[in-house]
């Protein structure tokens, strides 16, 4: 599992206390937890309402799982989809995607592969 503070670097097999650790603020709407493990990256989002994450696109597949509140994922091909608290939205590598936070919102996105733009700090369109 790679240590998130220090990146590239491999932690010891453990368990990992979401509750124990702080959110980086990455706007002022929108915060995040990360974790990042060999193949894989799981994120908890809390966003407020009427955030708007702009359009983009990765290599890495992306499930997300809405915790709590509903969230409107806009795809490049123009589909809107909106998901609600307990359900998921699966989106293929490389699909353009942006999303609207309807209202407060905690998202659980699992990535894979590794963020690795996030680990170099490559995150730019969720400081916006």
């Amino acid at each position: 599992m790679l240590d998130r503070r220090r990146p590239g670097a491999l932690l010891a097999v453990g368990v990992h206390r979401w509750a124990e650790e702080g959110f980086e603020q990455l706007t002022p709407s929108i915060s995040r937890q990360a974790l990042h493990g060999e193949t894989m990256t799981i994120a908890r989002f809390r966003l407020a309402g009427g955030t708007v994450v702009e359009q983009h696109e990765h290599v890495n597949e992306q499930v997300a799982t809405v915790l709590a509140g509903r969230m409107k994922f806009v795809l490049g091909n123009g589909e809107e989809h909106v998901v609600s608290a307990g359900e998921s939205i699966v989106l293929p590598p490389n699909m353009p995607h942006g999303a609207e936070a309807l209202e407060d919102c905690e998202v659980l996105d699992a990535f894979s592969p590794v963020r690795s733009d996030w680990i170099r700090g490559e995150d730019a369109y969720l400081r916006r």
